[in-house]
């Protein structure tokens, strides 16, 4: 495994939409690994291939729940439920985090590694996790979707 540069906002590869996964080999298993260290080094809950300027339908995610390390291939998003609204925050945009709001339950087909289909539900954090991943290989970030920005001194002036 391999830490991979977490490619940032204003970057042209996080506006273009993703294409499938076909093949499920030794690279694909590598980019999945080199993501969730990266994921990992950089104190992240999830990252999507576009992140590490790969276009393909791949995520990682991992929010801490008994699900543990979750890896989605050609992820689609099946059904939503609800509403939430949260505070995100995204690796490629370093001290920027907004206001979104998300379904509070979502339903996700995807493919493993292997490329054997599975379903995922996720609510909470884990709804927003998948949604907000799942949206960057769309090329969109939650700062398109976001009802307000606010910068890290932003931030911590209204904890105060």
């Amino acid at each position: 495994m391999a830490k991979r540069n977490i490619v940032k906002r204003g970057e042209d590869v996080l506006a273009k939409k993703c294409r499938d996964v076909t093949v499920f080999d030794d690279k694909l298993w590598t980019l999945l690994d080199d993501m969730y260290e990266t994921m990992q080094h950089a104190n992240g809950v999830g990252l999507a291939a576009p992140q590490v300027g790969i276009l393909r339908r791949v995520v990682v995610i991992d929010v801490g729940d008994e699900n543990g390390r979750i890896e989605l291939v050609n992820p689609v998003v099946t059904s939503m439920k609800g509403k939430q609204r949260e505070l995100e925050g995204c690796l490629s945009v370093p001290d920027l985090w907004g206001y979104v709001v998300r379904p509070a339950k979502v339903k996700v087909k995807a493919q493993d590694r292997y490329g054997k289909n599975f379903e995922i539900e996720g609510e909470k954090l884990l709804a927003v996790a998948l949604c907000h991943e799942i949206d960057h290989l769309n090329g969109i970030l939650f700062t398109d979707l976001a009802e307000e920005l606010l910068t890290g001194a932003e931030l911590e002036d209204r904890k105060s």
